[in-house]
Formats: C-alpha cells, structure tokens, sequence
C-alpha cells in the first residue's frame, strides 16, 4: 500500500512512535489500569495522529486546521493521562523520560504544521 499525504509528514510519524511507544507501555498493565487509565491515555495518544490524517482528507484548509487543534488538544490530554498514571505508580521515571522528548517535540511541530496550512 502506498503512502497517503499525510503519512509522509514528519509530525503525524513522530504521533505515531508516542501512540506506539505508549502501546507498548500500558500493554503490559493490569486488568483495571487497563480499563480505567489506560484505555484513556491509549485512545488521546492514538487520536493525535488519527486526526492529522483525518484533516488532511476533509479537502479544505480550515476543516484541516480544525482538525490539527483536536489532535493538539488530544496531545494536552495525553499529558494529562500521563501525569495520572504516574501519580498512581503505572508508568515508571524511565518510561516517563523516554516518552517526555516525543511530546515535547509534538506541540510545537503541531503549531508549526497548523500555520503551514494553506500557505
């Protein structure tokens, strides 16, 4: 299968290795982390580069701006699960520190891909 427009932008890969790398993270918790924290921080991960792609079919630049400030805000909320799952011991410093440079790198490439659309 070849690949779509979208796929070849930088910031949709660098949300699919957070979304993967968070996968392999939580995979490997508890019935009820899973279910409760989990299932959450999995579905924000995976939703950032769901609409990266989703707005880059939607044909108009301000339906894909629309479309890239929910992904930016389901990178805010990813955080937001993140700092759960560490304050409630499910997510250890190390994993924490590998994933820390993916998101911090996410927000401004995001901006920057928002205010390249329809230049």
């Amino acid at each position: 299968m070849s690949k779509s427009n979208f796929e070849t932008l930088e910031v949709y890969q660098l949300s699919e290795t957070l979304a993967d790398k968070i996968w392999s993270v939580v995979i490997v918790w508890n019935y009820f982390a899973k279910d409760t924290v989990g299932k959450q921080l999995v579905r924000a991960a995976d939703s950032i580069g769901a609409n990266i792609a989703e707005g880059t079919g939607r044909g108009t630049f301000k339906e894909n701006k629309r479309f890239v400030k929910i992904a930016r805000s389901s990178l805010y909320e990813t955080k937001f699960w993140l700092k759960r799952a560490s304050k409630r011991n499910l997510i250890s410093k190390k994993e924490l520190h590998e994933l820390a440079p993916l998101i911090t790198e996410l927000a401004p490439r995001l901006n920057a891909y928002l205010n390249s659309i329809g230049n």
